[in-house]
């Protein structure tokens, strides 16, 4: 039979002695004298006790844990924002329970009840693309819990977030590209509902103008970010008459399906075509043929500041629905390999 799970009670019992002079004595308490927490203690080693977490955190009001959900662990850019969280974390002697939406919005919802149910402290969420209702979201505040949301965020203005600015990081990139000669840039976007996509053509629209190119509504085409759907995208632009010289990719993943593609249809990548895109994935740097230039959004300086606002609101209750806290970091486009300058880019 299993062995019961040895309590305070009983060695209250067995040394005739009240719990909470156990309880003092096991915490060194000063008023409990030398002898008795000697015979305590070797007594709770003997019966290897350990201490009831679940009440010691129901007696503070708080589990020292926090709880993340981001779209998929698998991804680069989300380990990244991971260790930035686990590393805040760690020096706060905080716990990180992680779970993964898969970009559902069902999946989401149930995992944000969950970690509810759970106690978490706090929550810090990178929403999933399909996510419509915020609901869930909402419902949070009545229990108290504060919420923090990092990379992926929605269209809310009485929220904490952290982002990076996609604005600066599309203006660079169309600045490299026309820099190089380019004028015909296509937009391989991400789908049409997520906050990141809109903000992303948006971006895109306006750095064109501000270099006096007249936007192509061909070049434009949003995706469900599949393998399948950039391949149909790929096939639009290269079906074109005038086909584009250079695409920007809503991330290195479309980047890599999308250069796939054109490989496989006689595209010398870089050169007939030239990649830019979002994320800065560790691999482009392994790679033989990476896109040309990638956009940095620093996710784990992302997930260690959202960490860090969580934490404030945790330690100042009063902040969470009183003074928004945002935080926009700035994007950086690392170059990956260096473009031949052709004379028919130049002429394009």
């Amino acid at each position: 039979m299993k062995r019961p799970v040895p309590t305070i009670k009983e060695i209250a019992k067995r040394l005739n002695i009240s719990v909470s002079t156990v309880s003092r004595a096991l915490h060194n308490h000063h008023s409990i004298g030398l002898r008795t927490k000697t015979r305590v203690q070797e007594l709770a080693k003997e019966l290897n006790y350990e201490p009831n977490q679940t009440a010691i955190f129901f007696k503070q009001g708080k589990t020292f844990t926090i709880g993340v959900i981001l779209p998929n662990l698998s991804e680069s850019f989300f380990s990244s924002a991971i260790s930035g969280i686990e590393d805040f974390a760690k020096t706060k002697k905080y716990n990180v329970l992680v779970g993964q939406s898969h970009d559902d919005e069902q999946t989401e919802k149930q995992l944000v009840e969950a970690m509810k149910t759970h106690r978490v402290d706090g929550m810090l969420l990178s929403v999933a693309k399909n996510t419509r209702d915020y609901s869930h979201f909402d419902m949070l505040r009545k229990y108290e819990i504060p919420l923090v949301f990092f990379d992926s965020i929605p269209k809310k203005q009485d929220i904490h977030y952290v982002a990076c600015n996609l604005e600066n990081g599309m203006s660079n990139a169309i600045h490299f590209l026309v820099k190089r000669g380019h004028r015909n840039i296509a937009l391989i976007n991400g789908p049409q509902t997520i906050i990141a996509s809109k903000e992303r053509l948006e971006a895109y629209k306006d750095a064109l103008a501000r270099k006096r190119i007249k936007i192509d509504a061909r070049y434009i085409i949003s995706t469900d970010l599949s393998a399948v759907d950039t391949h149909k995208a790929m096939e639009e632009l290269l079906a074109l008459k005038r086909r584009p010289t250079a695409i920007i990719t809503f991330n290195d993943y479309v980047a890599l399906d999308a250069m796939q593609f054109a490989k496989r249809n006689g595209v010398v990548l870089n050169e007939d075509i030239s990649f830019v895109s979002f994320a800065n994935l560790p691999i482009c740097h392994y790679m033989e043929n990476p896109p040309l230039a990638s956009v940095e959004q620093f996710p784990y300086e992302q997930g260690n500041k959202a960490a860090g606002i969580l934490w404030d609101l945790l330690d100042n209750p009063d902040k969470t629905n009183q003074e928004y806290q945002k935080e926009i970091l700035e994007s950086k486009l690392v170059i990956h390999n260096r473009e031949p300058q052709h004379p028919s880019i130049l002429q394009a």
